[in-house]
């Protein structure tokens, strides 16, 4: 009798359902789904051959692929362990003292490479089919949020319909609601049956019908093998640092480096298991120090080093200036008194006294020539710089509390936002003279318009002016100065 009870309580707490905390599941299931896909053959290739050599990265954040693909890896390592710290937290509702454990687990699986539970997954194929499982549950959740939603806003609407009707017949006990208002409440109640079904049968094919056990086991397989993952691409000899992310993205190359062979054939997935390479990764003392190095580091690399945007916190402001500069620059002519003021009151002191100093003094005639060395000028920062500044609004929109707060769906590999690509780790010195040469290019093609609308606006004039003198109404000297049949001198055109 004595050893019922504990095991009635098992039983009892192996049954207790996520519940109401799905959707904060379902957000941390997106969170791990997404660095996943962040780490998947195309997303590192798209990182190795394109991001790491936007113009853009080169010329203000690094143009060595080392430390870049280093703040790769940091990024991606952070996220992985805040999203631990969170899958540990949920581990303590768990009633399997090894899921209890994870947050041990894991740290000792970063630190040492030692799997205690053999949580990392053995195959590509069985993550993958672990993430399709992930991501239906995390769609289920989403539609049943909406529903849910939408099951609160039809009750709403019929508790008003109702506090309307016995408004109405306050001074009429007897009457009874009118025939149409009685349709409309019975296809409302309609409605809310239909919509309590579909929560009820999306509850039970969503997490909320499942349990902490379940949920935290699944995420817990997910972080080992992201975390291994991880340690395969950007894992590398100390001999080839310059090359930490090998040529041939499969299995196989990560374990076995070599930067002077030719890339090697693409090894089947299924002849070599991603936990037997990783154990053979792990066997390379080297290997194993640098990972240590790497994750424990992840959260110190990503701060932002002085002389950065990042540091002086005014990444998001110079995004907004570079972001105006450029739609003002596609027709400056259009440009306003206000918006030209709004755009100077957004500038730094240092890009003001920049400008000041640039545009003191002799002030350059209108040219086309030269106004059309401006508008390439324009195009060829912008071309580089204006990616970046969308690029840091896009990754600080992704980090918002709202965001956190409302993601349930994971996003490709082709839609994240590396923290290298924004304005973060640019340098501050080399965006604010890229600043000051847009406001001066910007500067001049808006007088060069400004003239030449002008002109264009004299010349009209100036012609009919001599068809109103060609039909003999006014008389036209010299200076283009009109005269009417009084002698009164006409100063339009002056």
């Amino acid at each position: 009798m004595t050893s019922s009870k504990p095991a009635s309580r098992t039983m009892a707490g192996k049954k207790a359902n996520v519940g109401i905390l799905a959707f904060e599941v379902a957000s941390l299931m997106s969170k791990l789904l997404h660095i996943w896909r962040a780490l998947s053959d195309a997303a590192v290739a798209r990182l190795r051959h394109d991001i790491i050599n936007l113009d853009g990265v080169r010329k203000v954040v690094s143009d060595d692929d080392a430390v870049l693909l280093a703040l790769a890896c940091a990024e991606l390592a952070d996220a992985l362990r805040v999203a631990a710290d969170s899958v540990a937290a949920l581990a303590s509702r768990c009633v399997d003292p090894f899921l209890r454990e994870f947050g041990d687990a894991f740290a000792e699986f970063a630190d040492t490479g030692r799997d205690r539970h053999r949580w990392a997954a053995t195959s590509w194929k069985e993550m993958e089919t672990r993430a399709h499982k992930m991501e239906k549950q995390v769609a289920a959740t989403g539609a049943l949020r909406r529903a849910m939603e939408e099951l609160a806003e039809a009750e709403h609407g019929l508790r008003r319909l109702m506090i309307q009707s016995s408004n109405n017949n306050a001074g009429c006990h007897r009457r009874s609601m009118s025939a149409s208002k009685i349709s409309v409440a019975a296809e409302q109640q309609q409605v809310i049956f239909g919509k309590k079904q579909e929560v009820k049968q999306l509850r039970q094919t969503s997490l909320w019908a499942c349990t902490f056990d379940a949920v935290v086991s699944s995420m817990a397989r997910a972080a080992f093998t992201i975390l291994a993952r991880i340690n395969l691409v950007f894992g590398g000899d100390d001999d080839h640092r310059a090359t930490p992310l090998h040529r041939s993205l499969t299995l196989s190359s990560a374990v076995h480096p070599s930067v002077d062979a030719p890339p090697p054939h693409p090894m089947s997935r299924k002849s070599m298991s991603m936990e037997e390479a990783m154990f053979d990764h792990q066997r390379q003392s080297v290997h194993v120090a640098a990972k240590r190095r790497g994750y424990s580091s992840a959260s110190a690399a990503l701060v932002p080093p002085p002389g950065t945007l990042g540091a002086a916190a005014l990444a998001p402001r110079y995004a907004g200036v570079i972001i105006s500069i450029e739609r003002m620059a596609r027709s400056p002519r259009l440009v306003g008194p206000e918006e030209r003021d709004e755009l100077y009151g957004m500038l730094t002191a240092s890009v003001r006294a920049q400008l000041r100093a640039r545009l003191r003094g002799a002030v350059a005639a209108a040219d086309p020539g030269l106004a059309s060395q401006w508008r390439a000028a324009l195009a060829g920062i912008l071309d580089w710089l204006a990616p970046m500044a969308h690029a840091t609004m896009r990754w600080q929109a992704d980090r918002s509390f709202e965001h956190r707060k409302t993601a349930t769906a994971a996003m490709g590999g082709g839609g994240v936002v590396l923290l290298l690509q924004t304005l973060q780790m640019a340098d501050r010195g080399k965006v604010e003279a890229a600043v000051a040469e847009l406001l001066v290019g910007l500067n001049y093609l808006w007088r060069f318009d400004k003239e030449m609308s002008c002109r264009a606006l004299f010349a009209m004039h100036h012609h009919m002016l001599l068809d109103a003198a060609a039909a003999g109404e006014v008389e036209v000297d010299d200076d283009c100065r009109a005269k009417s049949g009084n002698g009164t001198v006409n100063n339009a055109c002056v």
